[in-house]
């Protein structure tokens, strides 16, 4: 049995396992779940450490690695052939490499900025060396260094404040320890970028145009994922709760073409 948190959303059509980013938590898809719910059966998974979630004490858990076998205990236990995936940042790096490993048991994906899926060695090498210290901060002293992250949703912009709100509550649930394992364990291996090419899935990446961070990276999907198909809105890193209704309406699309007879 899978240790991540899940939660199975009404819906109609394949089963859609909606994977989220760095201190975020289930609140990342609310805004889309009514139109997703359309179009397929929403599960919000939570990664470790975050939201719901279990904080395993060996680190082991956490690699990119094992999140592959937590997707995998997930889509047995819901019994399904096949499922969607949609990734939100660092959920996607782990999704696309699920879909790259088990690419019989992925029937389409939606993946948004994710600069960790793209990133180089030279990258993976400085988060390696940068996070150790990092890690330990954080276990020592807890939510207060975690609230301080830029990516905490404390600044998040642009969003309605109800979203924010269960943005930050989720958040507020992240274990100190399993936030270090994270930024251990997940981020520094989190690339599929040599494998990108490989991708067989139907793949759709909406980016928010407003990051210029994830430019380069986008390009790069651009270039080398066969068959990518690209939407960008004017949103920054999160795409689909700054530009909801846009977002929603290219995900809804997508997903039903790739589900047609």
């Amino acid at each position: 049995m899978t240790q991540l948190h899940y939660e199975v959303m009404e819906g109609t059509g394949h089963y859609a396992l909606c994977v989220h980013g760095m201190l975020s938590g289930r609140a990342q898809w609310t805004p889309n779940l009514e139109a997703l719910g359309t179009c397929c059966r929403p599960v919000l998974v939570e990664l470790l450490g975050h939201g719901r979630s279990p904080s395993p004490e060996n680190e082991t858990a956490y690699t990119p690695t094992s999140y592959v076998q937590h997707f995998q205990e997930i889509r047995a236990e819901l019994g399904a052939e096949q499922i969607i995936l949609i990734g939100q940042s660092l959920g996607a790096a782990l999704t696309l490499r699920y879909a790259l490993n088990h690419p019989d048991r992925v029937l389409a994906q939606i993946i948004t900025n994710t600069n960790s899926s793209f990133a180089n060695a030279d990258w993976s090498a400085t988060r390696k060396k940068e996070v150790g210290g990092l890690a330990a901060i954080i276990e020592q002293k807890g939510m207060e260094v975690i609230e301080r992250l830029p990516l905490f949703p404390s600044g998040i912009r642009h969003v309605p404040d109800q979203v924010k709100t269960d943005l930050l509550a989720d958040a507020r649930l992240a274990n100190p320890r399993g936030i270090a394992h994270t930024l251990r364990s997940t981020v520094p291996d989190s690339s599929v970028r040599e494998r990108a090419a490989k991708i067989s899935a139907p793949t759709l990446l909406v980016v928010g145009e407003r990051e210029e961070g994830f430019r380069a990276d986008r390009v790069y999907a651009e270039e080398v994922i066969p068959g990518l198909e690209t939407v960008g809105l004017d949103a920054g890193h999160p795409v689909n709760l700054q530009q909801i209704a846009d977002f929603n309406a290219a995900a809804v699309d997508f997903l039903t073409r790739c589900q047609a007879p």
